[in-house]
């Protein structure tokens, strides 16, 4: 009886296992300018249980290695930086969150990861913001055996490039308050005109900079043809490429190119979006015509490389992305500090 029970107990055991996947920085975080003096974790989460997702017939849990997080990176630092500089980089840790969603018209839940982070560069009791990543990755159970070593990794290579990128970021001009960096997204978009004055100036913006501050540089303008449509950007006399172009402004209406066409901007509490997929976005770019150039390479790096002082529109949010690239439209927000698209599904 004893072994029956013993047997009974050990089969529910492994019917009802749950799997565990850590998050592992597996990836060397080393300043290769030597510019960087330390490394601080700022652990904002609400809720510190990352999540569990299913996998097959069993459930996966997503953690990190090590429950105290702040030392884990600091020391994780201090080992790949034995040249120390004088700059003091801080990560912020807004949110993460693993889960399984169906949405809507789908046949199958999807694996989904959301994650924000920010780093900022720290002096004294003043930060100010380098670099962030906000955004929701999706994992295609059909192309994915495991969705949980997926996202892991994913996580630990977007956490280990925003970081290394953010050693030789461009900051930003406005210091935020040390008794502010809680809110300092709300704080620095008191800083922009684009978010102030209530309607938004005619022209053509070449960068996001531009956009922010509401200065359309005026030596580019559109042509249209007989049916309202652009079909070039001009500089001067001479044509340039439409991917020289972040946006343009007509009537107070924001007009955004994309892969697949200029899209409409709306805006509402949150900022600027458009109604729109993956699938449209990273859609690869056309080989004639108006569209050369829209769409940049991607792999990690250059997804979160992108910075408000760059003036690169390849790294505005037109890229191949991480991820399943979902047919799903829903509203894409623009990142009102680094204008790169922030996906919500």
């Amino acid at each position: 009886m004893m072994k029956k029970t013993l047997l009974f107990l050990m089969f529910s055991v492994l019917c009802f296992a749950q799997r565990t996947e850590l998050i592992r920085l597996n990836q060397s975080i080393k300043d290769r300018n030597g510019l960087a003096r330390s490394l601080t974790l700022i652990d904002n989460r609400a809720d510190k249980i990352i999540g569990t997702i299913a996998d097959k017939k069993e459930t996966a849990e997503i953690k990190f290695e090590a429950e105290d997080l702040k030392t884990y990176f600091e020391n994780r630092f201090l080992e790949d930086n034995k040249k120390l500089g004088n700059m003091d980089v801080v990560l912020m840790l807004e949110e993460l969150k693993i889960y399984d969603e169906q949405d809507e018209n789908k046949q199958y839940p999807y694996a989904k990861a959301k994650i924000k982070m920010s780093t900022f560069l720290k002096r004294s009791d003043r930060y100010y913001f380098i670099n962030r990543f906000s955004n929701v990755i999706v994992c295609d159970p059909k192309r994915t055996a495991h969705a949980q070593r997926f996202l892991a990794t994913v996580i630990s290579d977007i956490m280990t490039e925003l970081i290394k990128n953010s050693y030789s970021g461009v900051v930003s001009g406005s210091f935020i308050p040390e008794n502010e960096i809680n809110n300092y997204d709300e704080y620095l978009r008191n800083n922009f005109k684009v978010f102030l004055n209530p309607e938004l100036k005619d022209g053509v913006y070449t960068n996001f900079k531009e956009f922010l501050n509401q200065r359309p540089n005026s030596g580019y303008s559109i042509e249209k043809n007989k049916k309202g449509k652009v079909v070039r950007l001009m500089k001067g006399d001479l044509q340039a490429p439409l991917s020289d172009m972040y946006c343009y402004v007509e009537e107070g209406k924001v007009y955004k190119l994309t892969p697949v066409g200029f899209e409409v901007l709306q805006k509402d509490a949150i900022g600027f979006y458009m109604y729109t997929s993956r699938a449209n976005l990273f859609a690869e770019a056309k080989t004639g015509g108006v569209f050369i150039g829209a769409v940049a390479g991607g792999i990690v790096g250059a997804l979160i490389g992108a910075a408000i002082e760059s003036g690169s529109n390849s790294n505005a949010g037109a890229m191949h992305g991480i991820g399943f690239k979902s047919n799903l439209e829903s509203n894409v927000y623009i990142d009102s500090l680094t204008g790169a698209y922030v996906f919500e599904k």
